[in-house]
């Protein structure tokens, strides 16, 4: 299908993607220059992965994400877990290059060949039997998140099964009769009439055609366009990743700070973010992209004040005390567990527990077993 910018009328867009680009322009500024800044893009990375699952239908619990990607699972993860993950992690690797790379020729293959690789092993990778984490139970009724006695301390089994998933489907793909000049996709897993080459490069064609516009308007029909011709099967969630980083490349964002557009748009009801009418989408993301600001400015005023009380606990301490570290932890991480509070203190999970107790932090999960804790 065509998307023709022709027939968009600018006119209702221009004042809230103006809008948009100012307040967003100021959430950076504040962000770059707050003590709290480091810990808010931890928490917007994390908080934006699982809106985007929201987005697409599937429900994940931020406090499941912040374990799994640190390790300490307390379940095997599902599949919508694990797409999580890579949306994270994904969003950490655009934040980290330079801002042109998401949107340059390598660094598109790069991540639809990331997208394919999650859409075609996750099922046998991170499901099931492919996983197994096993949990120790706790003789004070609570559990203290480390790894079974008989397995090394430290070593991502997660990782490890789904790097061998993903070698084993590759040497499969390699030494397949018949392969030559053209890969087969597997029916079950792709609809081999979805040519994605070809609705990419008209996706790259809508980018030319918006070029000359302001940057957010551009972010704005490059995400409604890549809604619209459903580029990547398996990967909707890239186009608001590339959408964002738009922002980024033309310094309406800046740094490490790659918008959480997600949060925004999952504020905005489904029935005007797939609106038929194309002027009601585009304002429909634009209003999403004002919405995460807000959002967005809520809680970094949030993260500002609870520094705050936890660093008036810190007044008459010793040197020695395990507090100020709990503390940069407890604002670098949206979730602490006890596991993850021992391996960072270097201590044992019931001190950690002890320490967590001390600051006053609350528990998030509602759990007797395995409890994670964040800030107020």
């Amino acid at each position: 299908m065509a998307y023709d910018l022709a027939k968009i009328s600018m006119s209702e867009l221009m004042r809230p993607a103006f809008d948009a680009g100012v307040a967003l322009s100021r959430l950076d500024e504040r962000v770059s220059r707050s003590p709290v800044g480091q810990g808010f893009l931890e928490r917007q990375n994390f908080a934006d992965a699982c809106a985007s699952l929201w987005i697409d239908g599937e429900l994940v619990h931020l406090e499941d994400l912040v374990l799994h990607d640190a390790t300490k699972d307390i379940r095997t993860p599902t599949h919508e877990l694990t797409i999580a993950r890579d949306v994270l992690r994904t969003r950490r690797r655009i934040a980290g290059q330079s801002p042109d790379w998401a949107l340059s020729a390598d660094g598109i293959r790069t991540l639809r060949k990331t997208s394919e690789i999650t859409a075609a092993d996750t099922d046998e990778a991170t499901t099931a039997d492919a996983i197994r984490r096993p949990v120790v139970s706790d003789p004070e009724g609570e559990g203290d998140d480390t790894d079974d006695v008989e397995n090394l301390p430290g070593v991502d089994y997660a990782a490890i099964d789904a790097v061998l998933a993903r070698s084993e489907a590759a040497i499969e793909n390699a030494t397949r009769p018949g392969r030559g000049v053209t890969q087969e996709k597997d029916p079950m897993i792709y609809d081999l009439g979805w040519d994605e080459d070809a609705r990419l490069d008209e996706w790259r064609g809508v980018l030319h055609q918006a070029e000359n516009l302001p940057a957010v308007l551009q972010a704005i029909v490059a995400l409604d366009a890549w809604n619209e011709l459903s580029v990547l099967q398996h990967a909707p969630w890239l186009g608001r990743l590339l959408a964002a980083s738009i922002l980024r490349q033309a310094g309406i964002t800046s740094g490490a700070h790659l918008a959480a557009i997600n949060l925004g748009l999952k504020t905005i009801p489904v029935d005007q973010r797939r609106h038929r009418d194309r002027e009601t989408r585009l304002l429909a993301i634009a209003h999403g992209f004002l919405a995460a600001v807000e959002i967005g400015m809520k809680e970094h005023d949030r993260l500002t004040l609870a520094k705050t009380m936890m660093d008036r606990k810190l007044y008459g301490r010793r040197t020695s005390s395990k507090l100020p570290e709990l503390v940069e932890l407890v604002m670098a991480k949206p979730l602490v567990s006890a596991g993850m509070v021992a391996k960072t203190l270097e201590v044992t999970p019931q001190a950690a527990r002890r320490i967590v107790l001390e600051l006053g932090l609350r528990e998030m999960t509602g759990r007797g077993r395995f409890r994670a804790w964040g800030v107020i």
